[in-house]
């Protein structure tokens, strides 16, 4: 993916194509909002900042954002591989995501939310299934997904009590199905006002994608996993 990022490319423009890409340049103190209209080549020496090294880090998010998930794999894949997928490709990334993500929503809704007041109700939704998912993978890391697994031994005593846990993740999908779906109403799609800001923009594009990686995660527990046992 490097050839996207000739050093005469505008920073504004590697951050709507690949929007993970914002950390990168908080993180090396350059604007990608309001200052964004300017070569890769001139931001890094308005910051000082290393090129060489600038590169290298936004390569690393760019090919986290395009890595995708080949289902046919995953049907054809012992459940302790779906699991241990699970936990490295999508609850490590959310966990990150959604610390990233707070401090710009909570922005964009304190500077923004008089003027557009779905954002006050964006800001509501996203903290909201921030705790829920949270506390989702948290649980099935801690005990659902080991009890799960001793569901392989036909004689396991407490198969009814480990099928109602699996049922009880299928609801907390569906409470994060509701919200996600909230999300994409209030939000009119993800469309946002003309008056937008960058990080206003942002925000849309960064929320969308995390519904993107959600929806698959589920659908790898749902549709793949869970079924086998229920």
């Amino acid at each position: 993916m490097t050839m996207h990022l000739t050093e005469d490319r505008l920073v504004k423009d590697i951050v709507n194509e690949f929007p993970k890409t914002s950390d990168v340049f908080k993180r090396h103190r350059i604007d990608f909002c309001c200052g964004g209209n300017i070569p890769l080549v001139r931001a890094v020496s308005d910051q000082s900042a290393d090129m060489e090294v600038l590169i290298k880090e936004l390569n690393e998010v760019i090919k986290k954002e395009n890595q995708t998930d080949d289902l046919e794999v995953w049907t054809d894949s012992a459940s302790e591989d779906i699991i241990e997928h699970v936990i490295n490709r999508y609850h490590r990334p959310l966990e990150e995501e959604l610390s990233l993500l707070s401090p710009y929503v909570t922005k964009v809704s304190r500077v923004h939310g008089e003027s557009h007041e779905e954002l006050l109700k964006v800001h509501q939704l996203f903290f909201e299934l921030k705790h829920e998912l949270l506390e989702h993978t948290s649980k099935e890391e801690e005990s659902v997904f080991p009890m799960l697994l001793k569901l392989e031994d036909p004689q396991v005593e407490n198969r009814k009590e480990i099928i109602r846990y699996i049922r009880e993740l299928e609801k907390e999908h569906d409470h994060a199905g509701s919200i996600l779906k909230e999300l994409r109403e209030i939000t009119s799609d993800y469309t946002p006002p003309s008056d937008a800001c960058g990080s206003y923009r942002l925000v849309y594009k960064r929320l969308e994608d995390l519904e993107s990686q959600t929806f698959m995660h589920v659908h790898l527990e749902n549709n793949i996993l869970f079924p086998r046992y229920l």
